[in-house]
This record gives structure tokens, C-alpha cells and sequence, in this order.
């Protein structure tokens, strides 16, 4: 008996076939021989069994899969603001105008207009991020991570950093913060103990060859009960007693006084200056709510070194995160329009009463028995760990599905809808979906319940 497989039309005949000629006239044909082959290799794979809807029907679904972008927007109704698989941080308005603005042609990116000769790609931000922090200069660069290694290579490399066991951090995919250490060529010290560490252990473990104490602030975990750590204006005074440098790594990157909303105890970009330390590093992407990227900020002497480090070269920010960036800064400026125009800031300071609202007319909206429920949301991405932020959700009836399955069916609707499951039903909330999303929204749900 033949094998069906041995039967199957080869690639030059497929492409050959009228219907799947038309589409090599309108894609590139390279693509086209892709999804006959891959259409070829998948029946190979069932028996060399000819697809039910037929050669052409079956590479047009195999082409248009294959040119479909993978990166592509979605609706967050997670309730986790800061969701950094989803990207962190929202842009203002006048970020993404900013961006769209540099984009679409040439711009004075290391250029000094006024002179008419080369120019520093750092000043966009610079003069704002010292108007808004305090500090006597700053450095921009493409991540927090990055920002870290600029700083201790500049200011530790061939020497030792002294840092508390209990703030030996893993900041997400899998990078931890004894691997910056190691790539920067410092030395790690670590002193104290993971939940308790004083001032007498750093200063137990200095030596001649100590060039930097390291202060990193425990953003994505909380340590409670016996617990003791050393103020960075401790570290910062000892520093300078010693004649070292000081670097605080705070994270987040806080700008705004989020206290009236619930949100305390994350110190702020200015209060970690205050402290008295050399350098500040957080990220611009996070509660800042501008796009990815790594600050530092801090005196003048320690900044020259930074930006004279060659790792600062290989990590510098491009045009369009530095015209992010500058609009986004420029906001702060008037912290109450920040809080308005900064998506974090505002789904971080929204009422639940107005969350309430959303949840009740998404409900209406999606019908099918959908109940709105109280519930929390969280900041993520680093940020306040352990708090919980009251909001309102709607839960959905899934009838005859798992709420796997309708999980599922959100997420392949287009723009896919990401939500959470909570005690085995699907929820939305509505603190992170956008203005102008609620309508799109709810015809995805009902679509995905009406199945």
C-alpha cells in the first residue's frame, strides 16, 4: 500500500496552483514558499492527509499566521498596573507625540542647534531630571540593569562593594544583583545577615581594597519580624568618613508622593538623594511612568565618571526613549497634571468609587450574567511590594467553560484581552484597562462567552 505521504504535491507544484500563485502577488514570495512548506509539513506530520479546507485555504491560514506581527498591542484588565510581561509602563500623550515627533525624521539627538556643532545626547534630560530631583547631575541610559553597571564599573571596578546579604537581590529573568556585580569587575562583600544587618558589619568589613558600599532597595519583596538594615544616610555617612563612594539603588524610580492614595513607604528619588549618597539609580519605566530606562543621579564628580565609563557607550538610550523621557519629566513639573496625564500615576490614584463605576457599566455592557465583585489590585513591576489597592471587578459567568478555557478565548480575541483568574473564575479590572478600551473590551468578552 502507498503512504499517503509519498502522494503529496511537491513545493514547485503547490505554488504553482492558480490560488496560491494570487498570493505570491501580493506577499513576498519568500514568505509564500515558507507557508507552502510549512503547510506540506504539517500534512507530512497528520499522514500526508490532504487539509480539510483544501492546498490554498490551508496556505493562506498558514501566510497569514506567519505575517501576522507577534508584538502587538493588548488590553490589560489584569489589575496589575506595573505588569512587566506586558510592558510596565503605559506613555503619556505627549510621550508618544514626542516619540512620533523624533521618529518621522532627523533630529538634533547629538547636535547643538544653537552652534551649530555636535552635542551631548544626555542634555535633553538632564537639566530636567536635576530640576526635579535635586541632584547636581544625571545620566540616562538603556536600563536600570545597565545603570547599575555603568555606576559600580566607574566607581568599583578592581575593588570591592560592600552590600547587605539581605538586599542581594533578584530583580526579574533570573538577573540578580551578585551577576551585575561580578560583569561590572567589582568584587562582592557581603556583610550581616539575611534579615539583620548593622552598620558595625560593613564597617567590620572594609578594606584597602573597598572602593564602594552598595545600598539596594528591596523593591519586589518584603522582610518582616526581627528584621534590622543600616539608613542609606548611614552608608552615605560612613562612606564619606572613609573616603568612598555610595551608590543607592533604589528601583522604582518615585517621583510624586503617593502616600494619600495608601501607597507608603517607597522612598522617593529625592529623599534617597537627601540621604547623602554619591548616586541614585532607578528606572524610567516604572512608577516614573515614562519608557525603559536607567537613571542615575547624583553629584558631579561621580556622574564625570559614569559618563566617561566605556560600558555607558554600550548602553546608552536611543532618541525615541530620550524623547519619552523628556516629555514624560517635563509633566512633573506640575505634579498634579502628572498625576492626570501619566497613566500609572493616574490608575494608581483613581477612586474606586469611579472603578466601581467602570466595573458596573462593563457588566452591563457584557451581559451573561456577568456580577461586579470587590476585590485589589496591585502595582507590580517591583513597586510597594505587598500592597493591595481596593478596586472593583467584573466576574464573568463562563457557563459550560473552565475559566482556562475562557482565559483562553480573551486572549485570542484581536487586541487580545488579558485577564486573571480568581477562585476559578475570570475577572477583569477595570484600574488598568484604558480610556477608550471599554467599548472593544466588551465585544471581545461577549464574543468569546457567545463562542
Amino acid at each position: 500500500m502507498t503512504d499517503p505521504r509519498r502522494l503529496l504535491p511537491a513545493v514547485d507544484a503547490l505554488l504553482a496552483a492558480p490560488d496560491v500563485a494570487a498570493l505570491a502577488r501580493v506577499h513576498p514570495r519568500s514568505l509564500v514558499v515558507r507557508a507552502v512548506r510549512e503547510t506540506l509539513e504539517a500534512a507530512r506530520a497528520n499522514s500526508g492527509a490532504t487539509p480539510a479546507e483544501g492546498w490554498g485555504p490551508a496556505v493562506r491560514a498558514c501566510l497569514e499566521r506567519l505575517a501576522a506581527p507577534s508584538f502587538v498591542p493588548v488590553i490589560n484588565a489584569t489589575g496589575v498596573v506595573l505588569h512587566t510581561n506586558l510592558g510596565r509602563a503605559p506613555l503619556a500623550a505627549t510621550a508618544l507625540a514626542a516619540m512620533h515627533r523624533i521618529a518621522a525624521g532627523y533630529a538634533s539627538l547629538e547636535y547643538d542647534v544653537g552652534r551649530g556643532s555636535r552635542g551631548s545626547r544626555q542634555r535633553h534630560c538632564r537639566d530636567l531630571l536635576v530640576e526635579l530631583t535635586g541632584a547636581e547631575d544625571a545620566l540616562v541610559v538603556n536600563n536600570a540593569a545597565g545603570a547599575l553597571l555603568v555606576a559600580l564599573s566607574a566607581l568599583a571596578r578592581g575593588g570591592e562593594a560592600v552590600v547587605s546579604r539581605g538586599e542581594l537581590v533578584e530583580i526579574g529573568g533570573s538577573f540578580r544583583i551578585p551577576d551585575i556585580l561580578a560583569r561590572s569587575g567589582t568584587e562582592l562583600v557581603e556583610v550581616g545577615a539575611t534579615n539583620r544587618t548593622h552598620r558595625a558589619d560593613y564597617e567590620a568589613a572594609l578594606t584597602p581594597g573597598t572602593r564602594l558600599l552598595l545600598k539596594v532597595h528591596r523593591s519586589n519583596f518584603q522582610v518582616t519580624g526581627f528584621t534590622a538594615e543600616v539608613p542609606a544616610r548611614e552608608i552615605a555617612a560612613l562612606a564619606r568618613e572613609r573616603r568612598l563612594a555610595s551608590l543607592y539603588d533604589l528601583g522604582s524610580g518615585l517621583l510624586v508622593d503617593l502616600s494619600p492614595w495608601g501607597l507608603a513607604g517607597e522612598p522617593g528619588v529625592r529623599d534617597a538623594l537627601a540621604s547623602g549618597v554619591d548616586l541614585v539609580a532607578f528606572s524610567g519605566d516604572k512608577l516614573l511612568g515614562g519608557p525603559q530606562a536607567g537613571i542615575l543621579v547624583g553629584t558631579a564628580t561621580a556622574l564625570i565618571a559614569c559618563k566617561n565609563d566605556p560600558i555607558a557607550r554600550a548602553v546608552r538610550a536611543d532618541k525615541l526613549t530620550l524623547a519619552a523621557l523628556e516629555a514624560t519629566l517635563a509633566l512633573y513639573r506640575d505634579p498634579e497634571a502628572a498625576r492626570r496625564e501619566i497613566p500609572v500615576l493616574r490608575m494608581l490614584t483613581t477612586d474606586p468609587a469611579e472603578l466601581r463605576q467602570a466595573a458596573e457599566a462593563l457588566a452591563r455592557g457584557v451581559g451573561h450574567g456577568s456580577e461586579v465583585i470587590a476585590g485589589e489590585s496591585e502595582v507590580g513591576g517591583g513597586s510597594f511590594p505587598g500592597a493591595k489597592l481596593q478596586t472593583w471587578l467584573v466576574q464573568l459567568a463562563a457557563n459550560r467553560l473552565t475559566a482556562d478555557d475562557l482565559a483562553a478565548r480573551l486572549r485570542g480575541r484581536d487586541p487580545p484581552v488579558v485577564a486573571r483568574i480568581q477562585d476559578d473564575r475570570v475577572v477583569l479590572d477595570p484600574r488598568t484597562i484604558l480610556p477608550g478600551q471599554f467599548e472593544v473590551l466588551g465585544g471581545a468578552v461577549r464574543a468569546a462567552l457567545d463562542g
